[in-house]
């Protein structure tokens, strides 16, 4: 300590090891993973919409410079036919915003619409008592084809009215239980919060994408007036948007295509909702190693009450040879290297988001850990943190630009 003439100075000296540089980044990334917490219903859509924007610009952008082609009559003088030409209608951006933005409403339309029809059909039949003392009955029956051992009665009685289970299942099911008005309730006040930030993600996506170019300059001046690091800043962000697009859009496209098969699958089996399963398996894939699990369930109690047993028990085979080939083929071969991290990471990603986000956070996880990762790629130091979360470590060279230096000190080595 000492004194000086605009009062107490104090006077640190901060050791520069490894042990403080390495509780100094324990402190910021705690108090970033605070600040994301705190913050959630604010990060949480702008993210979102981030990841939208990536995804919908080269449309947005094609309509604008390239031109939608357009087909019309070409008659260059009366003597000769019509013939067919192709225009170029180039959209304004502004329109062209508005254009992708309402293409991707109506798909999120379509899909809840064809998800709600589903699920509005599964309620209706849920309430119906007659309905109800069927499904027991079928499900009883081959419960006790498929079980080694009898069924027990005080659980499994034939009577249904008798049944534990069936007593359970109803009373939760009845518009009159207190447990089922509460559940009523929380769908209602999640659908109304869902509705809300879907506007809110919207009107985000909307100015991202109208003002892009001058928002991509803003971020870039931030990082200081060097060209040098202004290049390294474009490049990574462009990198960054290039992996979160290629995620999100080939990530789309193999889950509905997959999804697709499967539900032709499901209907050839005869499931009752093969259409509806055929949507929720495909929302769920964008959940790494979890989703596929969870999807897996409602059409295998499906394919057991409506088709045989052991339609059942295929369809379970056949579903997990299907997932391995999807995960370990199908996303390799499309997505390519680049965006291939190993299950630890992915693992750990999942977790760390769904603490902080809750389940949006689970659907989030891979985009954002795409994001990161191409940061880590681009800034020389971090490049160890994103060999770390691939799934292919390789020994790259020095580039030009890159010099090492190692010396020997007290039998230490620096670099």
């Amino acid at each position: 300590d000492r004194f000086c003439s605009t009062g107490l100075c104090i006077v640190i000296n901060v050791s520069s090891g490894s042990a403080t540089r390495w509780g100094v980044n324990a402190v910021i990334l705690l108090g970033i993973t605070i600040a994301l917490y705190i913050g959630r219903e604010i990060f949480i859509p702008t993210v979102i919409a981030l990841f939208l924007a990536a995804m919908l610009w080269p449309l947005a952008n094609w309509m604008y410079q390239t031109g939608i082609p357009v087909i019309w009559f070409l008659r260059p003088d009366e003597s000769q036919k019509r013939s067919l030409g192709i225009h170029r209608l180039h959209v304004p951006w502004g329109l062209a915003c508005l254009s992708v933005i309402a293409i991707l409403i109506v798909f999120a339309l379509l899909v809840v619409a064809a998800f709600g029809l589903g699920l509005s059909k599964f309620v209706i039949d849920a309430a119906d008592s007659a309905k109800q003392e069927k499904v027991y009955s079928i499900f009883r029956e081959k419960l006790a084809r498929v079980s080694p051992t009898p069924l027990d009665p005080e659980y499994f009685p034939e009577e249904a009215n008798n049944s534990k289970v069936f007593i359970t299942v109803k009373g939760f099911l009845s518009p009159e239980s207190e447990s089922f008005q509460s559940l009523a309730r929380s769908l209602g006040m999640w659908s109304a919060a869902f509705v809300w930030q879907c506007i809110l993600i919207t009107f985000i996506l909307l100015f991202l994408l109208l003002e892009g170019r001058m928002l991509s300059r803003r971020v870039v001046e931030i990082f200081g007036p060097s060209t040098a690091i202004q290049g390294q800043a474009v490049g990574a962000l462009k990198d960054m948007a290039v992996q979160v697009r290629a995620y999100l859009v080939w990530r789309t496209i193999v889950n509905f295509g997959m999804a697709a098969v499967l539900g032709v699958v499901y209907h050839i089996a005869g499931l009752e909702l093969a259409w509806t399963w055929m949507l929720f398996t495909a929302i769920l894939w964008y959940i790494p190693y979890l989703g596929p699990i969870v999807a897996g369930v409602p059409p295998t109690l499906d394919a057991f009450i409506s088709c045989d047993p052991w339609v059942a028990i295929g369809l379970v085979i056949f579903y997990i040879v299907y997932v391995v080939i999807e995960g370990y083929l199908i996303v390799p071969v499309v997505m390519g290297r680049s965006m291939e991290m190993n299950a630890t990471t992915v693992m750990l990603a999942c977790l760390f988001w769904e603490r902080v986000w809750g389940p949006v956070g689970l659907f989030l996880a891979m985009p954002l850990m795409a994001a990161v990762k191409a940061v880590c790629a681009h800034v020389p130091d971090w490049r160890p943190w994103a060999n770390l979360m691939s799934s292919h470590v390789e020994d790259e060279e020095p580039s030009e630009g890159d010099t090492f230096h190692v010396t020997e000190e007290k039998g230490e080595t620096k670099s």
